[in-house]
């Protein structure tokens, strides 16, 4: 016991109290031994030191909750007020929340045996613990039941606000901002808390438009309410796209009142900015904020990593660390993010250390967030290890970033293999992985695979809407099934450019020309705009039909009709429209035609066809064009080498073989793969010296 306290024989149960409350700072063994003293001396068997020592267990740092609960049984059911019975109910309503409802219908059952009901109430602080606990569980009907005792008893009607907004909070808690509302309105007084509560419900149910309008409600009938929590709240609701001007309002708004020299409030405006795409504005308030912390470098680093702007998220990761701020779980996750965009491994790898070095690494969002940067930046095997770490962990985020990896990096059959081992586990997938699983299937024409997976996204009820419509369609076309591509395609209620572009690429690959370009005018008939993709669609349908004169039409009109500007694919495309046509004088001078950098490409496509045309002359061009180039594929050097040999010049024969030699540039091995019983098995032909 602590050398302050009286002697054990001269200590009354005010003092007693007043030393376990001082106790509860220092750690248990002060209230421990003044515990023991209680049970001595008898005075555990008054109901207020009891009640003292319940609250001292339940509040330590690390709660303990069966020496609370201990000290409550102990209590004579007699004895036991409806102080006895909160002095539990609010810490386990906190910390375990069904255990909450459990003791509170023992409150219950407690006070209909009794025979001194008045005494056994439920409080208002009853009621609100019940209500904190029914949302934490989350549990509607125990909410519902308590929200009906609580009418029907005086102690919790609409008439006291600590127990109203105790209720509204629930219902916001619970996903129910329209029982919410209802409370809210039929309160006959209400409190800063009480509309920050509801104002809160309507932002974590994305009501922008409503948490406004309520903001301005009470700006008109209680404007002295306004404080920082109701600023915060109010910012948090409106931080989405289209909130960019009601966001700004508050801002002006909270300048006016003096609110925004609170961190809280200029970290929901950072927020706020950042999520309606203002990153100026957000770095703005960033720059004029006088106490910074972890939340305000975290806002600013998260809102460039979802603006897609990966050099910012970087930099302003590095300056938190060299102002010596610590980031959160979250600001990795955004940084990870970033250096995934912009193959930053270096950075990525330092930002591993210290998150090894935080002891956040084994938290699940983070791990997924380095699997998926690790497969981005190619370190497939890395992105492995980190995911078998965690692989038993029932979360589709991460097994969805280590099935995304393996596609991105090639790995197609080990995509389907931890598909089907996910699928095993019982693991729900969502639309990525879908998404990402269709792509494999895709590149392998593994169209077996492609109909099972198309049969779980119906068993699913995931639909044909956005990317998964686009990519099974695409997944039936690249299995040459374009009935059924087509069949996919009309089938999506919305068909945006994604989807346009998936069924137009299917019809071009598969040599059916016309349907292709008959779809492509269709999708101008809806009203869909064509992208560069679009483009290089329509510009190989051509060249597989030999138009070149509508080629150039297209080709055109890419520039003059929708401001797009040509790249390097659509150059290659004209290229072999022309080539294909036999105009291979007009591909050379087209190619020499072109101001932007196109290195080897180009010049390929002209040296394939002029061994084909039998054209030496342009063919010799091209070859000697990609020699100087320093091209790397060895199939330029062969069919240099074998035009040179038509033409009987041994000479330049040895010179292009021996060329090849000293860049050591070698003939790649061939590859092919058959699909049996719903599995690819590749095999590939060694290569001869």
């Amino acid at each position: 016991m602590s050398s302050a306290a009286p002697s054990a024989r001269r200590m009354s149960h005010t003092q007693f109290i007043e030393h376990l409350r001082r106790a509860a700072t220092r750690g248990p063994r002060d209230g421990e031994a003044l515990h023991g003293w209680a049970l001595k001396s008898g005075a555990a068997s008054h109901a207020p030191v009891s009640n003292s020592l319940i609250t001292f267990y339940a509040s330590l740092p690390r709660p303990l909750l069966g020496a609370a609960f201990a000290v409550f049984a102990d209590i004579p059911a007699a004895a036991r007020d409806v102080a006895s019975w909160n002095s539990l109910l609010n810490p386990l309503s906190r910390h375990c929340p069904l255990a909450a409802l459990s003791h509170f219908r023992a409150m219950l059952s407690s006070y209909t045996a009794a025979a001194a009901a008045a005494v056994l109430l439920p409080s208002p602080h009853s009621f609100a613990a019940a209500f904190t606990a029914a949302a934490r569980a989350p549990s509607a009907s125990a909410g519902a039941a308590a929200h009906a005792l609580a009418c029907k008893l005086p102690s919790g009607g609409p008439t006291n606000v600590f127990v109203s907004t105790a209720l509204l909070n629930m219902y916001c808690k619970l996903g129910s901002p329209a029982d919410a509302r209802r409370v809210f309105d039929e309160m006959p007084h209400r409190n800063a808390v009480s509309w920050a509560a509801m104002v809160s419900g309507y932002a974590v149910e994305k009501c922008s438009d409503e948490a406004f309008e309520l903001f301005r409600m009470m700006l008109q009938e209680c404007p002295s309410e306004k404080n920082e929590f109701v600023a915060t709240a109010v910012l948090s609701a409106v931080s989405v796209p289209s909130g960019l001007v009601m966001g700004a309002q508050v801002h002006g708004l909270v300048l006016k009142d003096g609110l925004g020299g609170f961190v809280s409030v200029e970290n929901s405006l950072v927020t706020m900015y950042a999520k309606t795409e203002c990153m100026h504005e957000a770095l703005q308030v960033f720059e004029s904020s006088k106490e910074r912390n972890s939340i305000t470098w975290s806002a600013m680093i998260t809102g460039y990593a979802q603006n897609g702007e990966a050099d910012s998220t970087v930099w302003m990761f590095l300056q938190m660390h060299a102002a010596g701020f610590l980031p959160t779980e979250f600001t990795f996750v955004g940084v990870l993010n970033a250096c995934s965009d912009m193959g930053a491994l270096a950075v990525a790898k330092q930002a591993h250390g210290l998150i090894v070095k935080l002891g956040f690494e084994m938290q699940v969002y983070v791990k997924s967030a380095l699997v998926d940067m690790y497969a981005k930046c190619g370190c497939i095997g890395d992105a492995k290890d980190g995911f078998h770490q965690l692989y038993d962990v029932d979360d589709v985020v991460l097994w969805t970033a280590m099935i995304t990896g393996h596609v991105q990096n090639g790995e197609h059959d080990e995509a389907l293999k931890l598909y089907a081992r996910m699928d095993k586990e019982g693991i729900m997938p969502s639309y990525l992985t879908v998404t990402s699983v269709l792509r494999a299937c895709a590149s392998l024409a593994a169209l077996d695979a492609g109909k099972q997976l198309h049969a779980q996204i119906l068993k699913y009820g995931f639909g044909l809407g956005g990317s998964v419509g686009s990519a099974l369609s695409t997944m039936y076309s690249k299995c040459g099934c374009l009935e059924d591509g087509m069949v996919v395609f009309r089938s999506m209620p919305d068909r945006d450019v994604i989807a346009w572009n998936s069924i137009i690429s299917g019809f071009s690959q598969n040599g059916c020309g016309n349907g292709a370009l008959d779809l492509f005018e269709e999708m101008k008939l809806e009203g869909t705009a064509p992208d560069h993709i679009t483009f290089i669609n329509v510009l190989c349908a051509c060249s597989h039909m030999g138009l070149v004169d509508r080629g150039w039409i297209y080709f055109r009109s890419m520039t003059k009709e929708y401001g797009l500007t040509p790249r390097l694919d659509h150059y290659a495309c004209m290229v072999d429209i022309l080539s294909r046509a036999g105009l291979l004088k007009e591909a050379k001078d087209f190619i020499e035609s072109i101001t932007i950098d196109h290195g080897t490409c180009l010049w390929r496509i002209v040296l394939g066809a002029c061994r084909s045309l039998r054209d030496f002359d342009v063919g010799a061009y091209a070859g000697e064009r990609l020699m100087e180039l320093g091209t790397e594929d060895s199939s330029a050097y062969i069919l240099l080498s074998n035009i040179y040999a038509s033409q009987r010049k041994w000479n330049d024969v040895e010179r292009v073989r021996h060329l090849m030699r000293l860049r050591g540039v070698s003939k790649d091995p061939g590859c092919s793969w058959v699909e049996l019983n719903s599995t690819s098995t590749s095999c590939q032909l060694a290569a001869k010296s």
